[in-house]
């Protein structure tokens, strides 16, 4: 009989030995909830692979589950790994293999294995990619700085003329060797260690091999007395943090307990991300406003990991189910000439859109309405939907709304910066209409009367105001953020934020670094969740959305395309809102309202 199979009444025929491990298994072995999965690399000697069960014990004892991921000479089956982990751990052992950053070997270097550099230089990419968390001991901060971008020290004694400390002291590695000092400016190495910014603390540091240059977007959080990069991160860019020294022995000690919060932290991101990512796969996540269009020429390939902020492998890592897509129109002369121009324009990038799309069948589709996008969503479609920005594509012609209609354009901006026939803008006006036009009075109801969703982003107050009056509908704001936050004139006051969810509007929030703060510089995925919450707090969750602006001017810190929008569902579940908020905040406001205006296709 299968052991799987044996009952308590069995297990008496067994051996005492067998009964009795039995006997102390748990009946649901798998109770307790879903731990992170956390991958830790191994390292590899005579041909085989081994990694220190400390590292092992310390995931264990902050929560995760630790699986060991053996150096393999093939990168197939990578993607297929990853997206059943949780979290990295880059572990320790020996040198970097130079050549692969075009140095020639040092004397001084020791043990290498450039399979094992190759193989982890892909993983971090990978990983990266996905937004895997990941944290690096050792050589595992080192590799991750070197796959980003950053240069290494080979050896620290020779290249390094102020040296004046042992970094590799041949001595127990659970006692520390010298002091490092935490730097100051938001220190989250301090907060985890439960210290504070300035404090030196010693470490065992174990290795000849160094940080030189570190890789764009990456920072110090210590240093040692002789100024080596003890510990960096690429937060809050990337979800990384690395030491050089070795905090899996240093918490076998009393003095040096505080170093789990190491493999805390890694554990509790590497659970907000499986949550995210899970919910990802759930519920139908779309981006209301990308600017990809633009982009095009004939050699464009959606289905390939391009230079774009979206394309299709981005979608489909991020778990970004849906994409609108806008023909996106400069604003231009109002004449006759430059009107026929521009309409040509728009027909061209909206029949583009769907050449784009038609080439990968097997991958995604067009979508015109609520239902078709759901139904894309159900069948495992990646799903792109047309737009058009700015109407100055429409011209005076009001007949052109039924064309574009039937070539799948779910909203049009009214405008763009500047004034055009329908209406003033919010930048570059002249304020020629004080609002809407009469014509453009035409187009709102006309648009109405089609189920073509008004989109409110770029126009001026006093536009804003008009349409609300007007439209019978309720309205959208496709890619605007809060002006209570961040007083740009292309921003929403509270005022119009409300005006637009009482009449059943949803305003979804711009991801360009200008909309969300002053500084473009502390334009981060958090500051963007505060635009989020604002309009939460004061219209309602059932009235805000993502409108990222991607291949516009749309890019944040931590947001800087479609597979990095899972980064904004994580700073949410990290605020404390549940899956049915997400539902609604990730596409479900919006699907709501095009339901209910798309009245031809819904």
């Amino acid at each position: 009989m299968l052991a799987s199979t044996l009952s308590p009444a069995d297990w008496t025929s067994l051996s005492p030995t067998l009964r009795s491990l039995y006997e102390r298994l748990p009946q649901d072995i798998s109770g307790g909830g879903r731990k992170p999965l956390i991958g830790l690399t191994c390292h590899t000697i005579d041909s085989k692979d081994t990694v220190n069960e400390a590292y092992s014990q310390a995931i264990l004892a902050a929560g995760g589950l630790p699986v060991l991921l053996p150096t393999l000479r093939t990168f197939d089956g990578l993607g297929r790994l990853l997206d059943r982990l949780d979290g990295l751990l880059l572990t320790g052992g020996g040198d970097l293999f130079s050549p692969l950053m075009g140095k020639e070997i040092s004397p001084q270097v020791g043990h290498i294995d450039p399979w094992r550099d190759r193989y982890e230089i892909a993983l971090v990419l990978e990983a990266s990619k996905r937004n895997i968390p990941l944290l690096g001991i050792c050589r595992g901060l080192q590799i991750y700085n070197v796959a980003m971008g950053g240069t290494l020290i080979q050896d620290i004694a020779m290249e390094c003329a102020d040296v004046c400390l042992e970094h590799s002291p041949r001595m127990d590695k659970e006692l520390g060797c010298h002091t490092v000092t935490l730097e100051s400016g938001g220190n989250i190495l301090a907060t985890l260690l439960g210290l504070s910014e300035g404090d030196s603390f010693f470490v065992n540091s174990l290795h000849h091999q160094a940080i030189g240059s570190l890789a764009v977007g990456m920072s110090v959080l210590a240093r040692s007395s002789d100024g080596i990069i003890e510990a960096a991160t690429a937060l809050p860019h990337k979800c990384f943090l690395g030491v050089q020294w070795h905090p899996e022995h240093l918490v076998r000690q009393e003095e040096g307990e505080c170093m789990m919060g190491l493999f805390r932290f890694l554990v509790q991101e590497a659970t907000l991300y499986a949550k995210a990512r899970e919910y990802h796969h759930q519920i139908l996540v779309l981006d209301s406003h990308t600017d990809t269009p633009m982009t095009f020429t004939a050699d464009t390939d959606l289905s390939v990991w391009g230079d774009t902020l979206v394309d299709l492998k981005k979608m489909e890592l991020g778990g970004v189910a849906s994409t609108v897509m806008a023909a996106y129109l400069p604003q231009g002369v109002c004449s006759d000439e430059e009107r026929a121009f521009a309409q040509q324009y728009a027909l061209d990038k909206l029949e583009e859109i769907h050449r784009q799309v038609a080439k990968n069948p097997k991958e995604a589709a067009i979508a015109r309405s609520a239902t078709e996008i759901e139904q894309c969503f159900r069948q495992g479609l990646l799903c792109i939907v047309p737009a058009i920005e700015n109407g100055y594509a429409i011209g005076l012609d009001k007949s052109l709304l039924k064309r574009y209609y039937d070539l799948g354009v779910v909203y049009i901006t009214l405008c763009h910066n500047g004034d055009n026939d329908i209406c003033d803008s919010a930048r570059c006006s002249e304020n020629r209409h004080q609002g809407l036009s009469p014509f453009g009075r035409e187009v709102v109801q006309e648009m109405n009367r089609l189920g073509i969703l008004i989109d409110v982003s770029h126009a001026a107050p006093s536009t804003v105001d008009e349409v609300l009056e007007l439209s019978t509908q309720p309205v959208i704001a496709s890619h605007s953020s809060c002006y209570a936050l961040c007083p740009h004139p292309r921003n929403l006051s509270d005022e119009h934020i409300k005006a637009i969810a009482s009449k059943g509007g949803v305003i979804q929030v711009c991801l360009y670094a200008g909309f969300i703060a002053e500084d473009e510089n502390e334009a981060t995925v958090q500051r963007a969740v505060d635009h989020i919450e604002h309009i939460i707090k004061i219209a309602g969750v059932e009235s805000v959305g993502i409108g990222s602006d991607f291949d516009g001017d749309g890019k944040l810190i931590g947001c800087q395309g479609s597979h990095d929008l899972i980064n904004i569902t994580i700073e949410l579940l990290r605020r404390g809102y549940d899956k049915a908020d997400l539902r609604a905040i990730l596409g479900g406001n919006f699907l709501r309202i095009l339901r209910q205006v798309r009245n031809k296709l819904a």
